[in-house]
């Protein structure tokens, strides 16, 4: 059963069972696989292998088609010039899209690390701020799937959860992942300041 982090020392310590440690990989893995650059093969030759990841281009019919979990997780440098973000995102996204996958790979090790028979989690700082800012992309993913805008969906996804009706029972699966993230991250997030 989840407890929230606090801070002992110099280390955040909180318990996460198995089935929650795997819930957690699951929807982290997912993420990153929709983030994740597409891997360009290998020339042989560092140099034209460093240039080639360099100044991609991205048509902007073929963003504004993506899946809108990922141009939330990637979004427009600039949302009023459509040439000014093609040329952000040309310098940027395979970046942008290289840390948040080292990221999500980093806190899915971490949670990897701990063994199956034991709740305890115990991480160095770093290891914390990795694990929390992994927690904000999924929390951006699915917050995207739901369709979380205003407050007032906001408070509409908390009442839902509360009665647990709806029409649509894949929303409160997924709400219910959202808001367990959400005092996963709180929760670090709180031990972090102490």
């Amino acid at each position: 059963m989840a407890q929230a982090f606090q801070r002992k020392r110099d280390r955040l310590v909180g318990r996460l069972d198995q089935t929650e440690r795997s819930i957690v990989i699951e929807l982290m893995a997912q993420t990153r696989e929709m983030v994740a650059p597409e891997q360009q093969a290998a020339t042989g030759d560092a140099f034209t292998d460093l240039i080639s990841t360099l100044g991609d281009s991205y048509d902007p019919s073929e963003v504004a088609e993506r899946d809108p979990v990922v141009r939330r997780l990637l979004p427009d440098g600039h949302r009023d010039d459509q040439e000014a973000a093609a040329e952000f995102r040309a310098a940027t996204e395979r970046t942008l899209r290289e840390q948040k996958t080292r990221k999500l790979t980093a806190a899915i090790d971490l949670l990897l690390g701990v063994p199956d028979n034991q709740d305890k989690l115990s991480f160095e700082v770093p290891d914390a701020i990795t694990l929390m800012m992994a927690l904000a992309d999924v929390r951006l993913a699915l917050g995207e799937r739901l369709e979380l805008r205003t407050d007032e969906d906001s408070e509409q996804l908390h009442a839902d959860l509360e009665a647990m009706t709806g029409p649509d029972q894949q929303r409160l699966a997924i709400g219910l992942y959202y808001d367990f993230l959400t005092w996963l991250q709180e929760s670090l997030a709180l031990a972090l300041t102490e």
